[in-house]
């Protein structure tokens, strides 16, 4: 099973190829069931899908929904594992008796978590709404906990007796009536916190933390959740990535963690929010998208893709560069795959394979043979007339089949946006800062999902988002004067593929652009 890794698509279909008792914890803030508005976030065709979805039927569609989820959750729990299931008033009754009890067992039902705030709006005809439920369920009795991650300050009781041992450490002291026996607690080694969390506040407006995700929760909550019931190297699931809180902080933590949404923007977003952290010892991460960039897959590491489509089209890659006839892997049946990375493919590669299915295993290839089944498998981006036509006769001819496969068929293959980026000086203020408006333009058949800006770039550290999100394209960013910057912009279509842009600006006397080739 792969990890570190983000996952654009239906977390049902997902969660089926996820292997059982593999995942350690699984943190998921569902959409709550509030048919509001604001449920539909980033605004893009895979949110809005599941939107509709979950809504068609009431309470008992939006249950059935989420409870077929949640089946697929326990499924691919370890017998250690547990899951924290976010909700709000609207559902929490319904999830816990019709999904969690049945699918967990009452006696597996670890705490029901209250996590209280200030923030949010109030009413002046009932008590505010000021807290969620979340349910924090186990697999078995021997589920992870870790007593210091879960433990918070301890605050004098006024109530208990208070004192200071020889070592100068705060103490206080508690006296059984019905036994005389004397309890001590040391006030620096905190306490396992109660089920309600009052210590960590909902994020504000201008919370540095705030990514432009209204329901986006803050970082110090999802630490708690992790520390708390996983250890380090082990692998934490959010099959509801939204804002991408979960995947950084269990990437901080040093957490293996697997991240899935419908929703292109909440992929990438959290992709983003990861490049912000991440430096040349981080862990690398994957993202999966419904389709490939052309230029990604023709242009890249060779060795690295042929092992990679060799494993898409369902075969085993060959580890061997040496001694393999030029075969690139085999079919469960050990049927030969050759990849050329190449367009247009001739017939002479048809020959030499051929030759090269004969040599490496002439009895398979006999028994193929005789069978009408495939001698072997080209995968190439497309084939010419001579290799097409040179198929075709030894079917006819000899008997002999070859499948000539194009990677389209295998995965789906798009085109990266394009992009370009123009500037206009405003003016500058008496101490030489100049303001500069940025406008980029991006352009894709599959439609501009946002933009991205780094004001700071450096290629060596790699693209670090000071606007994540820029539906317009639009910024104006202040330059001190004497001095260069490198702007870069990154422009993500509906598909999630992206390009970036570096515009190099001199700012002295006037501001000059040294434009470096889009990639």
């Amino acid at each position: 099973m792969e990890v570190n890794k983000l996952i654009l698509g239906d977390n049902l279909e997902i969660l089926k190829t996820i292997d059982s008792d593999s995942i350690d914890l699984i943190y998921l803030d569902p959409p709550f069931f509030s048919n509001r508005n604001y449920e539909v976030i980033w605004g893009d065709a895979g949110e809005v899908r599941s939107f509709q979805d979950r809504w068609s039927g009431g309470m008992d569609h939006y249950t059935g929904w989420l409870k077929e989820r949640v089946e697929q959750m326990h499924r691919i729990l370890k017998p250690t594992g547990s899951i924290f299931l976010h909700c709000d008033w609207h559902a929490d009754a319904y999830i816990r008796v019709e999904i969690l009890d049945k699918i967990f067992g009452m006696k597996n039902m670890v705490n029901h978590i209250i996590w209280c705030y200030s923030i949010g709006g109030k009413s002046k005809r009932a008590f505010g709404k000021k807290h969620d439920s979340i349910y924090f369920y186990s697999k078995g009795s021997n589920y992870t906990f870790n007593e210091k991650a879960a433990s918070i300050e301890r605050k004098p009781n006024s109530h208990m007796k208070t004192g200071v041992d020889e070592n100068g450490r705060v103490y206080q002291e508690k006296i059984s009536k019905g036994t005389g026996k004397r309890y001590i607690y040391y006030l620096d080694e905190g306490k396992i916190a109660e089920d309600y969390w009052n210590d960590i506040e909902t994020l504000n407006r201008e919370d540095k933390e705030r990514i432009g995700y209204p329901t986006q929760k803050p970082e110090a909550l999802l630490k708690r959740i992790i520390e708390c019931a996983s250890n380090e190297g082990d692998t934490v699931l959010d099959p509801f990535v939204g804002g991408g809180t979960t995947i950084a902080v269990a990437d901080r933590l040093n957490r293996k963690w697997i991240g899935i949404d419908q929703s292109v923007q909440a992929v990438k977003v959290t992709e983003l929010r990861l490049g912000r952290q991440h430096d040349m010892f981080s862990a690398p991460f994957t993202v999966q998208l419904h389709k490939y960039d052309y230029d990604t897959l023709r242009y890249g590491n060779a060795f690295e893709f042929e092992s990679w489509i060799v494993q898409q089209f369902g075969g085993v890659s060959n580890a061997k560069q040496r001694g393999d006839f030029g075969l690139d892997g085999k079919m469960p049946d050990n049927t030969p795959i050759q990849v050329k990375r190449s367009d247009n493919i001739g017939r002479n590669v048809v020959d030499n394979f051929m030759a090269a299915a004969m040599r490496s295993d002439k009895k398979l290839f006999d028994k193929n043979v005789e069978e009408k089944k495939p001698v072997g498998y080209i995968i190439a981006f497309s084939f010419g007339k001579g290799a097409v036509e040179e198929v075709a006769r030894l079917k006819l001819k000899e008997g002999i089949i070859i499948e000539l496969v194009t990677v389209e068929k295998i995965v789906p293959i798009a085109k990266k946006p394009s992009i370009k980026v123009e500037f206009t000086e405003l003016g500058q203020d008496e101490k030489g800062v100049r303001e500069i408006q940025m406008l980029a333009f991006g352009e894709s058949e599959a439609g501009i999902e946002f933009y991205s800006w780094n004001f700071n770039y450096n290629h060596e550290k790699g693209f670090k988002a000071d606007i994540m999100i820029d539906k317009e394209g639009k910024q104006i960013v202040k330059f001190k004067g004497g001095g260069d910057y490198n702007v870069a912009v990154k422009v993500v279509d509906n598909d999630g593929l992206e390009s970036i842009e570096v515009v190099k600006l001199k700012v002295n006397g006037t501001v000059t652009r040294d434009k470096t080739p889009s990639r």
